[in-house]
């Protein structure tokens, strides 16, 4: 049952819905993952990248929110329930206990290319399905990318 009736045809809600409901997923799971992150980060640029987490997990709040509202406006309730974000959520993490600020800019690296890498083929898949849904995950991913862009840099000077 639909609460909210969808101006999309029904196979075109179907697609939408599933690329808005995974990218909610890892979305939340980005933000649990950014303050796990900050909370036990050490190391000499504990401020400097304890800071930068704090900008990752607000932006992945922001758009959790706005990805929401944007599943719920075609009619499809958005699931950001603990258990299904613990059993849906496949993104890298840190380990468990305090955490190496070079470990930690290497995990949110590869987080945010996973959820970068996922969101691409979720702009592909709701191209001809969803272009509004479609515009709200290239604008996501601009953002991610730029997030993970400054974390990479952070890696510098590489031993390459």
């Amino acid at each position: 049952m639909s609460v909210v009736k969808s101006t999309l045809p029904e196979p075109a809600r179907r697609v939408a819905g599933e690329a808005l409901q995974g990218t909610l997923v890892d979305l939340l799971g980005l933000s649990l993952i950014g303050k796990q992150a900050h909370w036990n980060i050490v190391g000499p640029r504990f401020r400097s990248i304890h800071l930068q987490l704090d900008e990752v997990v607000a932006t992945a709040r922001e758009y959790s929110d706005t990805v929401a509202e944007r599943s719920a406006a075609l009619g499809l309730p958005p699931d950001g329930r603990p258990e299904t974000i613990a059993a849906a959520y496949t993104l890298p993490g840190p380990k468990e206990g305090w955490v190496r600020d070079t470990e930690v800019v290497q995990v949110i690296v590869d987080t945010l290319a996973a959820a970068v890498e996922r969101l691409r083929a979720r702009i592909d898949a709701t191209a001809e399905a969803d272009p509004v849904t479609q515009d709200l995950l290239i604008g996501i991913t601009g953002e991610l990318e730029k997030q993970r862009w400054m974390f990479d840099a952070e890696n510098w000077p590489r031993d390459e």
